[in-house]
């Protein structure tokens, strides 16, 4: 479990297929984020839930099947690409955004970015099956930031970013047509079940 509060930024070194089997292998350099975690243990990158399969110096390996790199963005990555990391929640840590899974939903297209003097407000299209879910003042984790939802039309939301948190995510590295990693609130979803 997570709580879409990010630690830091990484970057993917190197994608390619395992060898003997379906999975595609993700080396991503976590900095100082790598500091004692162990083989087995659970990352969020850009909200994806992976596991820990190798370690070196500050270098993670992670496996991925063909379901993460089809429903999520992380099929889209690349050597050199900027992702945010975050660490899974001890029990004993303040939850300090909302219950996020790492499970994500479905993924989103960037369509518009407007710059405030003391935000960046951010719409995106909802893949219309998760639209049920999104509601104005709810909670959402975009790429695995926690965000409170600002507005919704339609099949578009929009959620603001502080300049804080555009620095410590791969926000600053974002476009119109980007695709990102949706995970509806938990909550949210119980509740319509």
């Amino acid at each position: 479990m997570f709580t879409g509060i990010i630690e830091g930024i990484g970057k993917v070194e190197k994608i390619e297929k395992s060898k003997n089997r379906s999975a595609v292998k993700m080396t991503v350099d976590l900095g100082t984020k790598s500091r004692g975690l162990k083989i087995g243990q659970s990352v969020a990158l850009n909200g994806v839930c992976l596991t820990v399969t190798k370690i070196v110096k500050n270098k993670a390996n992670f496996e991925m099947i063909d379901e993460t790199t089809k429903k999520t963005d992380l099929g889209n990555l690349k050597p050199g690409s900027i992702i945010n990391i975050e660490r899974s929640l001890k029990a004993n840590d303040r939850l300090e955004g909302h219950f996020v899974l790492g499970h994500v939903d479905g993924v989103g297209i960037i369509k518009k970015i407007l710059k405030k003097p003391k935000e960046v407000q951010v719409w995106f299209e909802i893949p219309k099956k998760l639209s049920k879910y999104v509601v104005k003042k709810g909670s959402i984790a975009i790429d695995g930031i926690s965000l409170t939802v600002v507005d919704v039309k339609k099949n578009l939301a929009s959620v603001c970013l502080i300049p804080h948190t555009i620095d410590v995510t791969n926000f600053h590295t974002k476009k119109i047509g980007d695709k990102v990693n949706i995970e509806t609130d938990i909550l949210g979803k119980y509740i319509l079940k």
